[in-house]
Parts: structure tokens; C-alpha cells; sequence
């Protein structure tokens, strides 16, 4: 299968300090790559790089195909991204994110009019479309911006943290979402700290102190550790970090 995200020994430093230490790793298309790690591990920090946000110290990256040393803003193009601190403009309507989003990623007038309606419908919200998006539950708004996220059909989306504070059965409805866009060959990279949700990725990559310390399927990882849950398998590793703050 086509790789989508492929590192070798990318490094970040800041002065004296690794913030990541030579993490090699590829995520293949379509896959739900689940990123783990406490604060400080450094999987913030990756991400930015991958995102095409901070520029490496060294190793090797690329991501959709592009390098990220030499084509970062051709990185931010092809890719979709959502954090749970900010993904929606809450002062807009929900037709006007979607048109705005639709239209930063490149999208025809026609492409914009089409997605919109077709989002709108898919999710629901023909009678909030015209409402400001901090009207919307939270939940629905976690929607929303996964949708307008890969409105552009990227080859991968970033999830920083997507199910923060959501209900557990809204939840599930955003794993679903989930599901569907890697069924479609988007490639999802998601970090979380509901560790149950990492049960539900293809794989798992738990980072300590900057660097990589396991990295498999979870029911390999449960079997290697020797525990039922990856609970279990996050604090034994966790348990090993010398560093807090990301």
C-alpha cells in the first residue's frame, strides 16, 4: 500500500533540548495511526513538523509525498487538520465555516456550493446552517469541523485531541466518521488521551520522552505486554518518563 507519512531519525531541538529524539515511523494510506504519548513526550511537537509548522533539526520527512524541509506550505495544502482547542471561527454560521474552509483548501465557487449543501445534509444541520457554530453542542461541533477538515479530500488528516470533552456516545459517532474517512483512503493520524479510544487504531505509536518506545497493533502491544487493555501498556511505558510539559 501507498506510504502517506514516512520519518527517518526526525529531530527537534530547541537549544539543549530534544524535544523528539530520531523517530523513524510510516503510515500507509487509509490507515488510523493512533499517537500517544503524556505531556511532554514530544508528540506535539512531531506533529508540527509533519504539519509542515516547524521546521526539523535533522532526519527525514515526508508527508502526502512532500518533503517537509523543502515544501512545508505545499504540506499544510494537502493535508487537513483539527485540534479540539481551535478548528471553527465561533462568530460565523455554520455555512459560512464550511465556505471559508472550503475555500482556504482551494476549492471552485461550484466545489464550495456543492460541498456545503452536501455537508449540511450529511450532517443533519439544515435548520442550524444559518445559526452561529457557538450555538452548536459541543459534539456537534467536533463534527462539523472533522467534516470540514477532509472537505477536500486530503490524504491525510491530523486529529489533535478530536474528542475532548465530548459525551461518549457522540464519541462513537465521531469514530464512525473516522472509520468512514479511512474506508474512503484518507489516512488518519490521531492523537488522544482517551486511551480506550486507541483501541479502535490500526496501530499505536506511544512516545516517552521524545522518542519511541512501542509501536504496533493494538492487540500485538496487549499481547507483548502481557495485559488485556492498552491502559495497561501506555503507563508501563509512561510510567518511565523523566520530563512533563510538551
Amino acid at each position: 500500500m501507498e506510504t502517506v507519512i514516512k520519518t527517518k531519525d526526525l529531530t527537534k531541538r530547541f537549544g539543549d533540548f530534544v524535544a523528539v529524539d530520531k523517530i523513524s515511523f510510516e503510515v500507509k494510506k487509509g490507515e488510523i495511526f493512533g499517537f500517544l504519548g503524556a505531556n511532554g513526550a514530544g508528540k506535539t511537537t512531531a506533529m508540527r513538523m509533519l504539519c509542515g509548522l516547524s521546521r526539523p533539526t535533522s532526519g527525514e520527512a515526508t508527508v502526502a509525498g512532500i518533503d517537509v524541509y523543502h515544501n512545508p506550505e505545499d504540506i499544510k495544502k494537502n493535508i487537513g487538520y483539527m485540534s479540539q482547542k481551535f478548528s471553527l471561527y465561533e462568530d460565523l454560521t455554520v455555512l459560512e465555516n464550511i465556505k471559508f474552509y472550503a475555500g482556504i483548501y482551494g476549492l471552485s465557487d461550484n466545489d464550495i456550493k456543492e460541498k456545503s449543501n452536501e455537508l449540511v445534509e450529511k450532517l443533519g444541520l439544515q435548520e442550524q446552517a444559518n445559526k452561529l457554530v457557538q450555538s452548536l453542542p459541543l459534539g456537534w461541533r467536533q463534527k462539523l469541523s472533522f467534516s470540514v477538515a477532509i472537505v477536500h479530500q486530503p490524504k491525510v488528516v491530523f486529529l489533535d485531541e478530536p474528542t475532548g470533552g465530548v459525551d461518549p456516545s457522540m464519541r462513537k459517532q465521531f469514530w464512525d466518521m473516522i472509520y468512514d474517512a479511512s474506508e474512503k483512503g484518507i489516512t488518519i493520524f490521531v492523537t488522544t488521551h482517551y486511551l480506550d479510544e486507541a483501541e479502535y487504531c490500526d496501530r499505536i505509536c506511544i512516545m516517552v520522552d521524545g522518542r519511541i518506545e512501542a509501536l504496533d497493533t493494538p492487540a500485538l502491544l496487549k499481547k507483548n505486554f502481557g495485559v488485556d487493555n492498552i491502559t495497561e501498556v501506555f503507563y508501563q511505558l509512561a510510567r518511565k518518563a523523566k520530563r512533563s510539559g510538551d
